[in-house]
């Protein structure tokens, strides 16, 4: 081979490094990006995630106090305070009011 073709062959070489080190360095540059964007939304979805154990454990208690308060509804001490409310007695009670 002569001078020439081994002097391009060197530069065409170099040039090949060149841009296979260049694609690497973009190719890394995205993947840092791509981390980074998954960090962040971990941390959004673990944030989500308290939240809504937070709530679960609201709306259990919130369930656990409708069906205390369903099963108290169904006593007779509730009807009676709700018929005394009204103003309603028993027809062998005797209603005292006191003197202003």
């Amino acid at each position: 081979m002569s001078r020439t073709a081994v002097a391009k062959r060197k530069k065409s070489n170099k040039l090949s490094v060149f841009l296979i080190g260049f694609l690497m360095m973009i190719f890394f540059g995205i993947m840092v990006i791509q981390i980074s964007d998954m960090k962040t939304q971990q941390h959004k979805l673990k944030l989500q995630e308290s939240q809504l154990k937070d709530n679960l454990a609201t709306q259990q208690q919130r369930s656990k106090d409708l069906e205390e308060q369903k099963v108290y509804v169904q006593t007779k001490q509730y009807v009676e305070e709700k018929a005394k409310q009204f103003g309603y007695v028993y027809p062998d009670e005797i209603i005292l009011k006191p003197e202003k």
